[in-house]
């Protein structure tokens, strides 16, 4: 008999619209069955069959294959194929399109290792192409964006203890030798790219570990990162950031999850200090992943949590995040990053994980039925 774990919460009448939804689980919603030390997943379109896809970053410290998952349409992954023969200490698999041919190509991070590209040929093939970035660096995630706003997609490298570094596109999947930002030394783990001035161009947004500030680089223009706001205690160990307007002021907030320490929120307002904060997480796991959505459909936006040695939680936004209702979700695993992605295209994000040393699995997101 399939085993079904079913993690459910009941909204009472008056306090909050919103619908009545349950998170299922069951040895049908995993990545393969391989029990790999995954450090990311990404999601998209890849063989361009009109459903979401995955990508998976094997490895961290330990080269291992890569690997992608093609959605039946259901939701289910019931193909998959290596990215390449080579194996690979990967911290991040990272999709776009880099070339411009309209499909979605693969940036890969690797642990003192070449970070590579993956060119797609439209159907989820993909061809190993240069490298791009440092040789040697100590790299734990990537985030793509237009960050010089020229059409093309860039890439934002984050090392621990080392310089980080932007690589430019020239529109053809050709990367410049990369320039530096933040800190020589900063232990950066996650960076978010976002417009948190509103004056038109696009900011980063740093996490930090080691006890190190985190930090919001404000974009000058011609990518001028000399103006550096820090925000959080300034000594948290911080493992990612999301931004969302959690308060709907419209203005951006800064979401944090911290090794060991309470997980908070940073509101943004017009003086950028970030000194308005709320605990949206009081205890003191070891949080490493946070994303941001609208889980139960009410308007607002949730925040999930993936904790290693722990179980992963989302936190239901009540009254503009003055309060907040917590979700566990899933099992004890050693989850490196949480991502959300409508599945089944039932227009509801479901909840995936990218678990260390234990199954990948995802959690999808139904309507309670009424009985």
């Amino acid at each position: 008999m399939k085993k079904v774990f079913i993690i459910c919460l009941m909204f009472s009448v008056g306090i909050i619209q919103a619908q009545e939804f349950e998170l299922r689980s069951s040895n049908r919603y995993i990545l393969g069955t391989k029990k790999d030390r995954t450090a990311s997943i990404s999601m998209g379109d890849v063989d361009g069959d009109g459903d979401i896809d995955a990508v998976v970053a094997n490895g961290r410290h330990w080269p291992l294959q890569n690997l992608v998952f093609f959605n039946d349409g259901r939701g289910i992954f019931t193909v998959s194929q290596p990215l390449d023969i080579t194996s690979e200490t990967s911290y991040a698999t990272e999709l776009a399109d880099l070339d411009g041919d309209g499909d979605l190509d693969v940036a890969v991070g690797n642990d003192n290792a070449p970070n590579m590209l993956y060119f797609n040929d439209g159907m989820g093939n993909f061809k190993r192409g240069p490298s791009f970035g440092k040789r040697y660096s100590n790299t734990r995630n990537l985030t793509l964006a237009d960050l010089d706003q020229d059409g093309d997609i860039d890439i934002l490298i984050t090392n621990r203890g080392q310089e980080n570094e932007i690589c430019l596109n020239n529109g053809k999947g050709e990367f410049s030798e990369p320039i530096g930002f933040g800190a020589k030394d900063d232990s950066t783990i996650d960076v978010e790219v976002a417009d948190i001035d509103s004056d038109g161009d696009l900011d980063l947004i740093l996490a930090n570990r080691d006890g190190q500030s985190n930090a919001v680089y404000l974009n000058g223009g011609d990518l001028d990162f000399s103006t550096k706001i820090p925000f959080g205690t300034g000594t948290d160990e911080t493992r990612a950031v999301a931004i969302a307007d959690i308060n709907q002021d419209g203005i951006l907030d800064i979401i944090t999850s911290n090794i060991g320490q309470a997980n908070a929120i940073y509101f943004g307002d017009k003086t950028l200090g970030f000194k308005k904060n709320t605990i949206y997480d009081i205890g003191k796991d070891r949080s490493y992943s946070v994303t941001a959505s609208d889980i139960d459909l009410d308007g607002d936006i949730d925040i999930i949590v993936a904790n290693v040695s722990g179980t992963n939680s989302v936190f239901l936004n009540e009254k503009n995040g003055e309060e907040w209702t917590k979700i566990s979700v899933g099992l004890e695993f050693n989850t490196y990053d949480i991502i959300v992605a409508d599945l089944n295209a039932d227009g509801r994000p479901d909840i995936i994980e990218a678990n260390s040393d234990e199954l990948n699995v995802f959690h999808m997101n139904f309507l309670k039925k009424k009985r």
